[in-house]
């Protein structure tokens, strides 16, 4: 992906798991890496040495991007620093907690759309005036497989918010096609990474294995490369609007 160096990239959600893979993956293809985190400094920190330590370049950012104030004091951080942001990532989620949706009351639902679904929107409005005046870029959003399925025990709520990311790329690749900002989605399947500590069991995990026919869960790892090419204008300049299942065939639309 010769066309990423020197991009700046801001990827949410980037301390652990899916989004620092994805951000040693951009580093390593020379791009600039804005490596966000809302409490896991540390961690972040860790990423952004393992970027600059490989010869590439990158920052981290503080925020909590369930509230606006803060994305667009991150936004302008970053944007400050490198002067432009060529390639978003809305990779930021969680369940919170596994509940039915009956055990669901009003905190935990408002939680669970903050994270997963109104962030993706906080964070895109804010970039999406900086990438135009610099003419164009892309955006990637994070949704899932259980966008597609209904989720497992206790996930609906986010597996129904993730729906919303997938309708709202969609979306974003209509009214910002003129602005030269192609807008596209990676849905993960059943990634082995901290996202699930905490919230599924082993025996979950197992299960959910189990009914995957490449026979094991996938690594954060195997998702980076459909974030590589959906990035890079000279891999996929006329993909826009797309979804791209990365989940070991697991599902398949």
């Amino acid at each position: 992906m010769r066309d990423l160096k020197n991009k700046v990239v801001l990827i949410t959600g980037a301390s652990s798991g899916i989004g620092a893979a994805l951000a040693r993956a951009f580093g390593e293809c020379g791009a600039r890496v804005a490596v966000h985190y809302r409490s896991s400094a540390s961690a972040a920190q860790s990423v952004v040495s393992q970027i600059k330590e490989a010869g590439g370049d990158a920052i981290a950012v503080q925020a909590d991007v369930t509230e606006s104030a803060q994305v667009d004091d991150m936004v302008t951080k970053v944007h400050a620093h490198f002067g432009r942001i060529d390639v978003l990532v809305n990779n930021a989620g969680g369940f919170v907690r596994r509940a039915p949706i009956v055990e669901a009351d009003d905190d935990y639902i408002e939680d669970v759309f903050r994270l997963n679904a109104r962030s993706v929107v906080a964070v895109s409005r804010r970039v999406i005036p900086l990438m135009a005046g610099s003419g164009g870029g892309n955006i990637i959003n994070v949704t899932t497989q259980a966008a597609r399925t209904g989720g497992g025990p206790g996930a609906g709520l986010y597996a129904a918010c993730k729906g919303f990311v997938s309708t709202i790329t969609r979306t974003m690749a209509k009214e910002l096609v003129g602005e030269r900002i192609r807008v596209n989605a990676v849905a993960p399947g059943v990634i082995e990474t901290p996202f699930h500590d905490g919230h599924s069991s082993p025996e979950i995990l197992k299960r959910f294995s189990a009914a995957i026919p490449m026979g094991r869960l996938g690594t954060a790892e195997e998702c980076t490369g459909a974030f590589l090419f959906l990035a890079s204008d000279e891999a996929s300049s006329y993909v826009t609007g797309q979804i791209i299942e990365v989940n070991g065939g697991q599902v398949m639309p």
